[in-house]
């Protein structure tokens, strides 16, 4: 019989190794994130209230302001942000530089596990560790290239994603947090500003969306949620308020065009109203 010390253990990787290769993550990380001077968290209490939409017609408004823009589409359990952009059925590719963006209208720069699904049917099941995983090598092997804006996408709440970007991103501009009016929406947005000032991040400010409803044929303002929660809300936890976005159809159907509204209908009120936000933003991170 053969002796128990005599056989072979399965091979585990060495102690060095492991730390040896998180180095070289570290390293690869740190060059990508040099070359991106903001990065900006858009966060919501609870979903439902437009995030993903403020975001991409921010990021479009950003860059007919001639920036240069990246979505990192971090909602791994509902990715929208290629649909919305027009650029669902497309994909990545790895080059010599790392995994490659999609690059879409006027060179915006998107990465999304949407890319990586076989079928918008497809749900993704994952926990903690795994989604984790997946944000750090977002950041750390895609070749974003350079940016002025990082702009990343986070699912509604206060979860495993929002906390794997402050820890993998240790110096993000800050957050931003999207409203409606509604007392259900703000209670949960409040804990998305809680939330980032617990975590050591800058809180640039509330965005109230459908905010009021201007009637087609009559002109009248109907606020059918409501209206004004948000800047109540900002004064209340002493962070800005960057501004309300009515509620627009248009809108609606344009991130079902998979076209930024903003893009297509510059010079209406709400676009506007998307610009001023971003002005904003812009002074706040300069």
């Amino acid at each position: 019989m053969e002796n128990k010390d005599s056989q072979k253990c399965p091979a585990t990787p060495d102690a060095s190794q492991m730390k040896e290769k998180e180095k070289e993550l570290q390293e690869l990380l740190k060059m990508r994130l040099s070359k991106i001077k903001h990065k900006i968290m858009v966060m919501s209490g609870k979903g439902g209230v437009g995030k993903t939409t403020v975001t991409i017609n921010i990021a479009s408004m950003l860059n007919s302001l001639g920036y240069k823009v990246g979505i990192l589409d971090a909602d791994i359990h509902g990715p929208n942000i290629p649909k919305m952009l027009g650029i669902r059925d497309k994909g990545m590719l790895s080059s010599s530089e790392g995994i490659e963006p999609f690059e879409g209208a006027k060179n915006l720069k998107v990465v999304s596990v949407a890319f990586l699904l076989k079928s918008d049917d497809d749900a993704v099941i994952w926990r903690g560790p795994l989604k984790h995983s997946l944000i750090q090598q977002f950041l750390s092997e895609v070749n974003w290239g350079e940016l002025d804006f990082l702009l990343i996408d986070l699912p509604p709440g206060t979860g495993d994603e929002p906390l794997s970007v402050i820890q993998t991103l240790d110096n993000v501009d800050g957050s931003i947090v999207v409203t409606t009016p509604q007392e259900v929406a703000l209670l949960d947005s409040r804990k998305s500003v809680t939330f980032s000032k617990k975590i050591g991040s800058n809180v640039l400010g509330i965005v109230e969306n459908m905010s009021g409803f201007v009637c087609p044929e009559c002109g009248c303002e109907i606020n059918l949620f409501k209206k004004g929660g948000g800047k109540k809300a900002a004064e209340e936890l002493d962070v800005d308020f960057l501004g309300q976005i009515p509620i627009e159809k248009k809108v609606v159907d344009a991130g079902d065009e998979g076209i930024p509204f903003v893009a297509q209908f510059p010079d209406l009120p709400t676009s506007r109203a998307f610009k001023g936000i971003v002005e904003k933003i812009i002074e706040k991170v300069s």
